[in-house]
């Protein structure tokens, strides 16, 4: 029992200076808003696992973002469509899906989840950059987390 405790106080101090915690929320917090409901709790355990984040961070603030997510799925669809031209034009299209056969529906609606998801990575990658900038600096001033990496 006690080697248990000792590889869960592991699990949850892992990743913990400044910047390796603001790298893991900004990084959860980025993935939460990923215009793709249902796989983003999968995706941060990924992340979090393949570069040795903090997993019980990501998870709060991917769970953090998920009203964001919903909230943000039209106008990443929205900013997708105008990246790529077909502007205003696809909100027609969306129209016409309803009506079409179901393959001409889920094809369309695979390009619109693929044009949002482009949308999403060109918002995500300098929202990420920044938030961790930010989040290290707010970070180094949390007396418990600059003593871990200090520590390191």
């Amino acid at each position: 029992m006690n080697a248990i405790k000792q590889k869960v106080a592991i699990w949850l101090r892992q990743g913990i200076s400044p910047q390796r915690l603001a790298l893991t929320l900004a990084l959860g917090f980025a993935i939460g808003c990923l215009p793709v409901v249902g796989v983003t709790t999968a995706i941060c355990l990924i992340v979090a696992t393949s570069l040795r984040l903090n997993l019980p961070a990501i998870q709060a603030a991917n769970w953090v973002a998920m009203p964001f997510q919903v909230a943000l799925v039209v106008p990443f669809v929205r900013l997708g469509g105008r990246l790529f031209g077909f502007g205003s034009g696809r909100a027609v299209e969306f129209g016409a899906l309803l009506h079409a056969s179901p393959f001409q529906m889920i094809s369309g609606m695979g390009w619109l989840a693929g044009e949002a998801l482009l949308a999403w990575l060109i918002i995500a990658v300098p929202a990420v950059l920044l938030m961790t900038a930010m989040l290290t600096v707010l970070l180094r001033h949390v007396p418990a987390v600059a003593a871990a990496g200090s520590a390191h």
